[in-house]
Parts: structure tokens; sequence; C-alpha cells
């Protein structure tokens, strides 16, 4: 047994670590009360909170707002095929000052040579319409706008998708963040219990100081734990309301037990096929129409184009010279007006060979996205199949790690367990529990981006995922 100077000496040492924690403890106690508080707010839903996201992100928004543009300018392309019809109009003012040489008979006659000076002034108004009947270069402009009409669809999508994934990330985050945070504080009461004990058996002479300074290193470092867990919920809230432009948000908590579902399908190769009608893929696709478009656009360099024209005029000219007269009149025509290029420094021969190299690059790129689409989505399948396999592990881990605590607290009471074995019983079940909900929510978010990657992600997958959340 310990004498009492002992015990007395080893009390200002628990004293002293009490209060250099208490600022903290209070500072997370603090904390706690505000999460506690927010906890009661109304929860939303992940729909919700998408349709939320939609409106306010800003990535998203801009990516929706160039989908809008590229309609107008498909419709600038089709421009070129339609009639123009054009006002003109000029005034010119022209003042002549001459002499004219005369015959020296008639230089005798009028008295040497004359002088001739005339004011002409004159106006002229019309319109002018132009009809193509024939221009290949603009025709494939107009395919090219068609197509890119097409990418910007892609864009959007893949820009939608992104959204949904970064939400769900952000959302699930927050439930991660908060479940880490229950489970800490858990076992910084359960921790505080045995450090309790650990005193008692001491003051009794039942334990040795060890056994007082290991429950109380055990206690302090889940107290600061616990303060990480707290500024970790609140950065993972933060990130939160500015994805959705709110404040404050509470995400609906995940149903207990959560019963995650297996993958459908569940082959890797069927999630593969389906990464055809991926938006990169379709993208990188529209990409390689464009550049074959552009061939035909600079090979039709060397094809003549066919407009009909027609002109309407009026025209007034006022002269004044040795007599003031005023002329005017109206003037209509009709035709055809065709170009045919002949010679342009072969500059059409080298544009002509340029797309071709482009084209060449755009057929790469689509095999390029193919390749990083499949890898992708052969990668995120591993993952979430990984993830679920190890969601049971750690379901089973902890079940298996909560006998073993209470087996330990059992031996402990009746002296066959000393205080170490509990502390590490205990940690193993903190940890284990951590484990698992990070397990868990790394597979449903997975779940996400899995479908993300294959291209098949759609706002319905939210509304199925909404499912597992309370309502």
């Amino acid at each position: 047994m310990m004498s009492k100077s002992v015990k007395s000496a080893t009390k200002p040492i628990g004293q002293r670590v009490a209060a250099r924690w208490r600022p903290l403890a209070l500072a997370a106690s603090t904390a706690v009360l505000s999460l506690a508080g927010w906890t009661h707010a109304q929860a939303e839903s992940l729909v919700d909170l998408y349709q939320a996201a939609k409106g306010y992100d800003a990535a998203y928004l801009s990516a929706k707002a160039q989908a809008d543009s590229v309609q107008y300018q498909v419709e600038q392309a089709y421009a070129l095929l339609r009639p123009s019809l054009g006002l003109k109009a000029s005034v010119t003012r022209s003042h002549f000052d001459g002499s004219t040489d005369l015959p020296p008979a008639l230089a005798a006659a009028y008295g040497g040579n004359t002088s001739t000076n005339s004011n002409t002034t004159s106006k002229t108004g019309g319109l002018a319409a132009k009809m193509p009947l024939l221009n290949r270069a603009d025709a494939a402009k107009v395919d090219q706008a068609e197509q890119s009409l097409e990418a910007a669809k892609a864009d959007l999508t893949i820009a939608e998708n992104d959204l949904a994934a970064r939400l769900t990330q952000a959302y699930f985050d927050v439930l991660a963040a908060q479940d880490v945070l229950t489970t800490t504080q858990a076992n910084k009461k359960a921790l505080a219990e045995q450090l309790a004990s650990a005193k008692r058996n001491f003051e009794v002479g039942n334990a040795t100081i060890t056994d007082t300074r290991e429950a109380q290193a055990r206690f302090d470092l889940s107290s600061a734990q616990e303060i990480a867990a707290t500024n970790d919920l609140q950065v993972k809230r933060i990130a939160l309301d500015q994805l959705v432009g709110r404040k404050d948000v509470t995400p609906s908590p995940l149903l207990t037990p959560a019963n995650l579902d297996a993958l459908a399908p569940g082959q890797m190769d069927d999630w593969v096929a389906q990464t055809s009608s991926s938006p990169v893929v379709r993208k990188a696709e529209v990409g390689l129409k464009v550049a074959k478009l552009e061939i035909d656009k600079a090979k039709a360099g060397n094809w003549p184009t066919l407009d009909a024209v027609a002109n309407l005029s009026r025209s007034k000219i006022d002269s004044s010279s040795v007599q003031a007269t005023t002329t005017s009149g109206t003037t209509a025509s009709v035709g055809v007006e065709l170009n045919m290029p002949l010679y342009a420094g072969g500059a059409i021969q080298n544009r002509v060979k340029e797309v071709l190299a482009l084209s060449d690059k755009a057929e790469r790129d689509v095999d390029n996205a193919k390749r990083s689409v499949s890898l992708a989505t052969r990668q995120a399948f591993s993952g979430v199949q990984s993830g679920l396999a190890q969601v049971k592990a750690y379901e089973a881990a902890e079940a298996s790690a909560k006998l073993a605590l209470e087996a330990t607290q059992l031996g402990y009471r009746v002296g066959v367990r000393i205080n170490k074995d509990v502390l590490d019983a205990q940690t193993a079940v903190s940890s284990t529990q951590k484990d698992l909900y990070k397990a868990r929510y790394d597979v449903i978010v997975g779940s996400i981006k899995l479908k993300q990657a294959a291209g098949t992600l759609k706002p319905d997958d939210l509304v199925e995922l909404n499912k597992l959340v309370a309502k």
C-alpha cells in the first residue's frame, strides 16, 4: 500500500492537468452546445439542397449561361443561308474647273481659250437584296453550329453532375463529422468514468499511480480529439453553407440502421459498357464531327459561290455649268452573281492540310476520352465494392469490439484485467466506430461518383439516395 505522502504528492499533477485543459474544454462545450442548437433546426433533405445549389453555385450557373448562349450562335449561323436586305444612300458633291484649247481660228474668234466651270451634286438611295444559292462554306458553318449546341448540352450535363457530386460530398461530410463528434464525446465520457474509477482505486490503495496517469492521458487525448472534431464539423458546415448559399444548413441524418444496397449492375464490364453515353465522350465525339466539318469548309474555298441579287435605286443629279440642269431616275436590276476563286496564294491548300491534321487530333481526343472515362469508372467501381466489403467487416469489428469491452470491464471489476486493458478496449471501440462511419459515407458518396464517372448520373439518383436519410 502506498503512503499518504505519495498519494498527496500526485494530486497537484492531476489538478494542474485539469486546469490546463479547462479553457479548451469550456470552448469545446460551448461549441457542442451551439451544435446541439443546430440539430434542433429544420433538417433539409439532399434533394432540397440540390435545388438550392442549382440556383446559387457560380460554377454551375456559369456553365448554364454558356449553354444558353450557344443557341443564339446557331441562329447566327442559320442567318448565313437566309436572304439579306440593306439600305444604301450616298451624296456626292463635285466641282470641275478647266479650260479648253481651241484651234487658232476659233481662238481668234472667241478671244482666246475658253474656261469651263461646273458643280455637280449626286444623290442616290436604294435597296440591295441578296439570297445565297450555293455556298458550301456557309453550309458547313451551320452544321458546325448545330454540333456546338450538342457540345454545350454535354458541358451542361457535366456541370450538373459535378454539382450533384460536390453537394453529395459536402452533405455527407457534415453527417460524417457529426458522427465522429458524437463518438468522440461518448468515448470521452467513458474515459472520464474510467479516470474517476482509477482515482478511487488509487485513493483506497487498490491501484497504482500509473493507472491514474494512463487514464488521465487518455482522457486528455479524448478532450483534444473532441476539440478537433468540433472544429472539423464547423468547417464542413461552412463548406455546405457556401455551396447552397444558406446559413446553418442542417442535413437530415442517416437512417439507422443504414442499409447500403449492392451495386446494380453488379459487374464492372456492365458499368464500362454504359460509358459510351458519357457526356465527356459525347463532347469529344462532337469535337471530331466539328473537325471533319472544318475540312469541308476548308475545301469549299475552291468552290464557287452563287447568289441571287436585286437592286433598286433612285438617283438625282444637279449640275450647274453654262446652264443649270437636273437629272433624276430610278434603276432596278435583278440577277445572279457568280464568284469563282482561281488562285489564293496556296492558302486554301495549306488550310486543308492543317484541318486534316486537326481531325487526326480530334480522333485521338475521342480515344483518350473513352479510355479515361473507362478507367475512372473501373476505379470508382472497385472503390465502391471494396467499401461495401469494408462496411460489413467494420460492422462485425464494432460488434466484437463492444463485446471485448464488456468482457474487459467485467474482468477489471473482478480483478483479472488491469486499467490499461479497459482503456485500450474503449479506444478500440471508438476507433472502430469512426472507421465504420467513414467507410459507410465513402460508399454512399462513391456510388454517386461512380455514376458520374460512367456518365449515367441523373437527378433521380439523388432522390433514391435521399431515401437513406431521415425525413
